[in-house]
């Protein structure tokens, strides 16, 4: 071989390398899609879900699935540090449906030298139980849709814990469409009214929320990086976090989510933080 014919040889390679290279991960990725879809079972799409106001169930769920989530969080505010902890369970009785139970703690710690009087007391949030129903499902035009319910049935601070045991109810309908584009990006709109009743006046507050997320899923994983935009209207303010966020599976049903808060228009919290340790029990490799 000549110097002429090696030179040339090179020069083809690093024009084709990456072109093969990036044909190969597409072809890894479309692949995992296709085994992802393909299951038995109903139509499917591959869908990433935001980390911090999740989904009840994936859209498209199968019967059977389940899920345990374990969430904990900082958020600074001007006067105190809350500290907020989650337990909750989902799942799937059957195609398309998903359910879910939570339990939302709170806990807070005084700054600045804020008295321990003057900051709110420990609590059991609420008591959550919600449903999702997947109502369209299209793996041609990669997009899902549903609609869903969430009751929170809020509990008395620690302090009054059992007067009364149950202060108010919350009602949250909401709708969620998410499509992906193309194998790696992906779009997802949640949003509904929510309503909170006081028992002990009878009166009803009300917002409105509207939460977007765009997120790049890395070839042939359900890693992702993203940002949620969690925003939040009522008569007398609006309020806006923006949550940059990743998902990384640290085994095949096991996966860790990180998310940061920065409030945009809040005028009493500043800097969050937020990591969800998901469990698939059952899940197996596709």
């Amino acid at each position: 071989m000549n110097i002429r014919t090696f030179l040339l040889l090179n020069l083809v390679w690093a024009y084709a390398a990456p072109a093969i290279s990036q044909n190969t991960d597409q072809e890894k990725d479309s692949i995992y899609i296709q085994q992802y879809e393909n299951q038995q079972g109903p139509d499917k799409v591959l869908h990433a879900e935001p980390l911090y106001i999740d989904l009840i169930r994936d859209l498209g769920a199968r019967k059977g699935e389940k899920e345990w989530n374990v969430g904990l969080g900082l958020t600074d505010n001007l006067k105190f540090d809350s500290y907020e902890a989650l337990i909750e369970y989902e799942w799937a009785p059957i195609d398309r449906l998903g359910l879910e139970v939570e339990l939302p703690f709170t806990f807070y710690s005084p700054v600045n030298g804020t008295a321990n009087d003057s900051i709110p007391a420990h609590r059991l949030n609420s008591l959550k139980v919600a449903a999702q129903w997947s109502f369209f499902v299209s793996e041609p035009t990669s997009t899902s849709m549903a609609i869903g319910y969430i009751n929170e049935f809020e509990i008395s601070d620690f302090e009054n814990f059992g007067n009364p045991i149950i202060k108010g109810n919350v009602y949250n309908p909401f709708f969620v469409v998410a499509k992906r584009w193309g194998t790696n990006f992906h779009s997802l709109l949640y949003t509904g009214p929510k309503m909170e009743q006081y028992f002990s006046t009878n009166k009803v507050h009300t917002t409105y929320d509207v939460n977007t997320s765009f997120h790049y899923m890395i070839m042939g994983t359900r890693n992702f990086i993203g940002l949620e935009f969690n925003k939040t209207f009522s008569d007398e303010d609006f309020d806006l976090t923006i949550r940059p966020q990743m998902r990384l599976g640290i085994a095949d049903n096991l996966l860790i989510g990180i998310v940061a808060g920065i409030p945009v228009s809040r005028e009493n919290q500043r800097l969050s933080s937020f990591a969800r340790l998901i469990w698939e029990p059952g899940h197996h490799p596709k």
